[in-house]
């Protein structure tokens, strides 16, 4: 706990000073990727005081002047600094609409690029991801977490159907990601941080060209498939 408290006393302000740079970022960098640098120097302050340490396996895998759609497990509050700081490429969140609802924040990260899905609004949802759909047509990668929320339990829960319509809209390929070692870090019903080592591994693109609205539910099986089994095999130390 007193390691825990620590690592707040060094995070929490760095986060305000970042955030607030950020948010000016947003105003003079419509692009977002000023915005974009600094939060990746932000995840990488806080991966370093964390005492986390981050390899990444199959950065071969993809193609810098492609956009692709990257689907990545969630496990822990620090998928999202991990992902940030050591994902090599810059990409824009798909998120529930609530974080767009929080004041300043949520309009900086309209003016960026991030994409808000209103899951308790189907026709707002289906429009939100027409438009993302655009913005990868138009170059964009965005990363996805189809369970829609951090794991309960530290397994893989059942993936949601709005990423693979994104999906298919757009015809941009799916890059399965997997983190594998945040949830002993933090876990979902936790506030404790403890150091450790995660691996992010990418693996080969999924392409999404011959699959429609009728066949997602195939589509998302394969996608679900390369990532438990990545999972599975590391929780049997076989990664």
């Amino acid at each position: 706990m007193i390691r825990t408290l620590i690592i707040a006393i060094f995070t929490i302000p760095a986060t305000i000073v970042l955030s607030s740079l950020t948010i000016f970022a947003s105003f003079i960098n419509k692009n977002g990727n000023l915005s974009y640098n600094i939060t990746k120097t932000w995840a990488k302050f806080v991966l370093a005081v964390s005492r986390i340490k981050v390899t990444v396996k199959g950065s071969d895998n993809i193609r810098p002047d492609r956009s692709y759609i990257y689907m990545s497990n969630h496990q822990s509050n620090f998928d999202i600094p991990v992902a940030l700081a050591y994902l090599p490429f810059k990409f824009r969140w798909v998120a529930k609409a609530e974080l767009f609802k929080i004041p300043i924040f949520g309009n900086a990260m309209h003016r960026v690029g991030h994409i808000n899905i209103d899951r308790s609004n189907r026709r707002a949802a289906f429009k939100s991801l027409k438009k993302a759909a655009r913005n990868i047509q138009e170059g964009v990668s965005v990363l996805i977490y189809p369970e829609g929320t951090r794991s309960k339990d530290g397994n893989i829960g059942p993936f949601k159907n709005g990423g693979f319509v994104l999906a298919v809209e757009s015809g941009a390929p799916i890059v399965p990601v997997i983190i594998h070692g945040t949830w002993p870090i933090m876990s979902k019903d936790k506030i404790i941080i403890k150091p450790g080592n995660v691996t992010i591994e990418i693996k080969k693109s999924i392409e999404t060209k011959n699959y429609s609205r009728k066949t997602r539910n195939d589509l998302l099986k394969k996608v679900e498939n390369v990532i438990c089994e990545s999972f599975e095999k590391e929780k049997r130390g076989k990664l």
